[in-house]
């Protein structure tokens, strides 16, 4: 496993196209309507937070750079590419789409109070390029985040919208600690790692 860094603006534009695709069908973005309607949105969304985790220094991808993981100590994030986001958000998508979002963020927010009033590592996002995909990159990309939550004894905490990965996560010895629903029908699952052996 290896830092994303010193990439030429190509290749990231082209690294923020392949996990923005990945993305597309993730039910956080179910405000921004169908699969079809909500792409163009998912895109342009996933662009500026790609650049949000990989300007932080938040971004690895294994040797091969087929699995992408996105992992960050809570009390050692930047803010500024994060007030970047913000701002590019906020200018970069309808209003009509941007309220239901928020909404929606906004009340899955603290799913994770119960770990977050201490520091934590966090698992941001886990990519894995469709040609890669059921070879295990997932589990290694899981592993790795744990590796780096060990480092300085602290849970590891991440969250989905998609039950299936829920599921997969807990296969890979995490618990699902919280489950909250949204107005629009949407359950955010959170889960946490511990150090538990499997």
């Amino acid at each position: 496993m290896k830092k994303v860094e010193g990439l030429s603006k190509d290749e990231l534009i082209e690294l923020k196209r392949e996990i923005g695709e990945a993305f597309v069908t993730n039910e956080l973005f179910h405000e921004f309507g169908s699969l079809e309607e909500r792409k163009p949105y998912v895109m342009r969304y996933m662009n500026w937070y790609v650049e949000c985790v990989y300007h932080s220094g938040e971004l690895y991808q294994t040797e091969d750079g087929n699995g992408i993981l996105g992992v960050a100590y809570s009390d050692r994030q930047p803010n500024f590419p994060k007030l970047r986001m913000l701002f590019q958000m906020m200018f970069g998508i309808p209003l009509s789409k941007m309220k239901p979002f928020l909404r929606h963020i906004n009340e899955i927010a603290e799913c994770n109070k119960e770990y977050t009033k201490t520091p934590y590592t966090e698992i941001l996002m886990v990519c894995v390029k469709k040609q890669a995909q059921k070879k295990g990159y997932t589990r290694q990309l899981v592993e790795y985040a744990k590796e780096m939550a060990v480092k300085r004894g602290l849970p590891l905490l991440f969250d989905t919208d998609m039950e299936e990965y829920a599921n997969i996560y807990q296969h890979y010895g995490c618990t699902l600690y919280n489950t909250m629903t949204a107005f629009n029908g949407v359950t955010r699952y959170s889960l946490v790692w511990n150090g538990e052996k499997e």
